[in-house]
């Protein structure tokens, strides 16, 4: 099995590994107690904190350590949403951030509070000028990943912060964080050890000296009062062990994974038909990459790469059992369908990626096969109806394009193509699909998408 799925998390670090197999015999006590084996456990957490902060650019008393990434997100905005309340209740964040991100956001919203989400472009990068017009003078926090989780493109972390006029800004930098230098700018900062190839179960909060924070819990006297309960000593000092070793292999690591990635989004068109390659192809991570398969079923997609070998994930609606499409491909306004992101570990063979790129064309023709696309061309054009009614109410992702992508031929050029269609991907699919076969769409009435066939 060749595993390219560290986006979501790595294997543990050989580094972490042993970090973690010594600390589970040194430092199993509580830190907090005053005999030797506490006083002992409570030296390696120092230095470990030490370390993350060193690496991370920040004070050792500015982090503290949490369960998850996940967590120190959402202690992260709740601590600062209430300690700059008398600044006002309005958040700001970009339309592509992590699900904990939108899960507090929507959290604050229904609690009487304001959230904007800003746009992103279609490569998934924000504006800095757009998201600093967002802020308002009752702005409490500002939301900004330092790069995006499905896609890979990094944003403008740096210059959007020096824009913002004393706005506190978190940076969530759980993909980037050992693999980048941390972009300047942040007030918080959060990271996932297991990102990294930590063990799971460690998060990082860092809270810069001067920012208002009110923790949303609790009082707890551990982790500087941010995060109640006791600290997993061993896998934070495997984390911060691992979070060294990373960045000291980062530069060349990277040089060479971004080869190997750039090789991936150049050969995928040319060896797939029908394929959009999504993501800054230059401002990104080195990695990632992500693309999406026209009229591919992504969920049936995922499970024949996993029989071939490879264990790959995707944002598209097809992998997911409430059938939502991926948020952050509808905010780029690119296709949700078919979609496959390929992150790969450090130490990956040039020979999987190769066999990778081999094995790919074959499994997407057989998964499309069942699905009718090898009839006729479509008709010439002159032939047919001036408009054409598809009815695809009731039929799931990727079906109603894969109906238009059929029947259009049926259309002269210039005939339009109503697609009837009650799926929520085709109100994002149906756009995506015209603008890469050059279609013109003309918009939609409800559950009506209308099509002008121009080629």
């Amino acid at each position: 099995m060749h595993y390219f799925d560290v986006a979501s998390t790595a294997p543990l670090h050989p580094v972490a590994r042993q970090a973690l197999t010594a600390a589970l015999d040194e430092g199993w006590a509580d830190p907090a107690r005053l005999y030797r084996s506490g006083r002992q456990a409570r030296m390696l957490l120092d230095a470990a904190r030490e370390t993350v902060a060193e690496v991370l650019g920040t004070r050792a008393d500015e982090i503290a350590f949490t369960s998850s990434g996940t967590q120190a997100v959402q202690l992260g905005m709740l601590g600062a949403l209430r300690g700059n309340r008398r600044r006002g209740s309005h958040l700001v964040h970009s339309a592509v951030e992590h699900s904990s991100v939108l899960h507090v956001a929507e959290r604050h919203e229904a609690d009487g509070g304001e959230v904007d989400a800003v746009p992103v472009d279609r490569l998934g990068r924000v504006s800095p000028a757009a998201f600093a017009a967002a802020v308002r003078p009752d702005t409490a926090l500002a939301v900004l990943q330092s790069a995006n989780h499905e896609v890979g493109t990094l944003q403008p972390v740096a210059e959007t912060a020096a824009l913002l006029d004393g706005v506190p800004l978190l940076v969530d930098a759980a993909q980037s964080a050992g693999r980048l230098p941390v972009p300047a700018g942040w007030s918080l900062l959060t990271a996932s050890a297991h990102k990294w190839g930590g063990p799971a179960g460690v998060g990082v909060l860092a809270v810069r000296k001067g920012v208002r924070y009110s923790s949303p819990l609790p009082a707890d006297e551990r982790e500087g009062g941010r995060v109640p309960g006791y600290v997993n000593v061993p896998a934070v000092v495997a984390a911060a062990a691992s979070l060294r070793a990373v960045r000291a292999e980062a530069e060349v690591e990277n040089a060479r994974l971004r080869e190997l990635v750039d090789r991936i989004r150049t050969r995928v068109p040319q060896l797939v038909p029908e394929v959009e390659v999504v993501g800054d192809p230059v401002h990104r991570l080195p990695h990632l990459v992500t693309f999406s398969c026209l009229y591919v079923d992504g969920e049936v997609l995922l499970g024949e790469l996993d029989r071939a070998g490879f264990a790959v994930n995707s944002g598209s609606s097809c992998t997911s059992s409430t059938l939502t499409p991926s948020h952050v491909l509808a905010a780029m306004g690119v296709l949700t369908e078919g979609n496959v992101r390929v992150s790969l570990p450090y130490g990956v063979a040039e020979d999987a990626v190769e066999r990778f790129l081999a094995v790919l064309p074959e499994i997407v023709a057989g998964v499309r096969a069942p699905l009718g696309l090898d009839l006729p061309a479509p008709a010439a054009a002159g032939g047919g109806a001036e408009e054409l009614v598809i009815d695809a109410l009731g039929k799931r992702c990727p079906l109603p394009v894969i109906e238009l992508a059929k029947r259009i031929g049926e259309v002269p050029v210039g005939g339009t193509v109503a697609v009837l269609a009650d799926d929520e991907a085709a109100r994002l699919d149906i756009p995506a699909w015209c603008e890469m076969r050059g279609q013109e769409y003309l918009g939609a009435e409800g559950n009506r998408y209308l099509v002008r066939r121009t080629n």
